[in-house]
């Protein structure tokens, strides 16, 4: 009898391991909107394992992002070559946005959602301001690196681990020694993601009873055609654009591109953070995508601060949403003006917090529409933040492939590889 009741126990375990880190994670995410239904505010209670979950998230991000760019910039060994890579990256994403922004005003032309609502819903919201461009580049260095590492500041840490990496490669062997401490130091940091990795799903499952019992139909119903639209544009930009790029430039399988990113889309999804996420998808790129440590730990930090595909989304639909509300005539200077404003205010609120309202602040003032209108989509920000962060974290994705692909740096027997872990 006791040996059938260990050997049973010895078998729970061994299936929980079996389960993909996806599929307990969907799960996770599932039980936890029907928990929020169902409870209502009263599921606040499950927040605790969300914060637990994104506080065990923030930890990695510094000392992850700081030495594994480190560790790619020295892997490089070729300045060329970073200079390179640095080049496509930016090109990639600044072209996908301006795609991103295309496919919102499409949708938003199509299906109107500004049509028929109720303006009276509005109210004045805090955008706080964007940087002038001077300031965006005198920011980028920081006077001192330990504090840029305590604020987080994603922008400097990546600027001050590029210059150590270049100064390691550039006096040989004499940064060998340090090389191989910070080639020990990311693979702990590695590691130290996967145990908090297998939390995942509990997290998910406390940020998501919290939201959805946050965000009830109250709510959610007066809005509910712009959240459509914007979550349409979302999904449509991810099958189309970036599968799209990955079949024809890449040559690569799209489908498994879907399946090797599947956890980060998650975790951003029920996080609505890109720089949060931002260890999971250096995991997704290097373990399902095959992409090589310099490349993933070079193009992703530098997307996570600058790549807002979906915030370009919800620019678009977020733009024509207010025109049809106030019923404002746009010209085709005005979408073309919304197209080029949003594409460089991505770069210019990168990192700024609340970026989605301020950039949306700088579309309208360009086009002459009433920046009191944004108040009208600022309750649901959340909602709508959830799936632009999830495109975000998708394109940093794809551009990290198909730099791989370009620099003969994607293992392509781990990308082919079926039943992504």
């Amino acid at each position: 009898m006791s040996e059938r009741s260990s050997s049973q126990s010895s078998a729970r375990p061994n299936l929980w391991r079996r389960i993909p880190l996806w599929q307990k994670i969907i799960a996770g995410l599932v039980l936890g909107v029907l928990a929020g239904a169902l409870m209502g505010e009263q599921a606040s209670m499950f927040k605790p394992l969300g914060d637990i979950f994104i506080n065990g998230i923030k930890m990695l991000i510094v000392p992850l992002v700081f030495s594994t760019l480190v560790v790619g910039i020295t892997g490089m060994r070729d300045p060329q070559k970073m200079g390179r890579v640095g080049a496509r990256t930016i090109g990639l994403y600044l072209v996908t946005t301006a795609f991103a922004i295309v496919i919102g005003l499409v949708a938003a032309t199509i299906f109107q959602p500004g049509v028929g609502a109720d303006a009276s819903m509005s109210a004045t919201p805090q955008t706080g301001e964007a940087p002038s461009l001077v300031d965006i580049v005198v920011g980028l260095v920081p006077a001192n690196p330990l504090q840029a590492m305590i604020e987080g500041n994603i922008l400097q840490i990546i600027v001050f681990a590029i210059g150590l990496g270049i100064s390691l490669m550039l006096i040989g062997e004499k940064g060998e020694p340090v090389v191989r401490v910070f080639e020990s130091f990311a693979e702990a940091m590695y590691k130290l993601t996967a145990i908090v990795m297998a939390f995942a799903p509990f997290g998910v499952f406390g940020l998501m009873a919290n939201v959805s019992g946050q965000y009830g139909l109250d709510v959610l119903l007066p809005l509910a055609k712009v959240i459509g639209v914007v979550y349409l544009a979302c999904i449509v930009h991810v099958l189309v654009v970036y599968t799209g790029l990955l079949s024809l430039v890449g040559r690569l399988n799209p489908v498994r591109y879907l399946q090797g990113i599947i956890d980060a889309l998650v975790v951003s999804f029920s996080s609505a953070s890109s720089s949060g996420t931002l260890p999971v998808s250096i995991r997704c790129a290097q373990k399902n995508l095959g992409v090589s440590e310099g490349v993933s730990s070079f193009v992703l930090p530098v997307g996570a601060t600058i790549n807002m595909d979906g915030t370009a989304i919800y620019q678009g639909v977020a733009a024509l949403f207010v025109a049809q509300l106030v019923g404002a005539d746009l010209s085709m200077m005005d979408y073309g003006m919304i197209v080029l404003t949003g594409t460089l205010a991505s770069i210019g609120t990168a990192g700024v917090p609340g970026a989605g309202l301020i950039m949306l602040s700088i579309v309208l003032a360009q086009i002459g529409l009433p920046l009191e209108a944004i108040g009208v989509v600022a309750g649901v920000d959340r909602i709508l933040d959830m799936a632009r962060t999830s495109v975000n974290v998708a394109g940093d994705l794809m551009v990290t492939t198909l730099v791989g692909k370009s620099e003969k740096e994607l293992d392509l027997d781990v990308y082919n590889r079926p039943g992504k872990a």
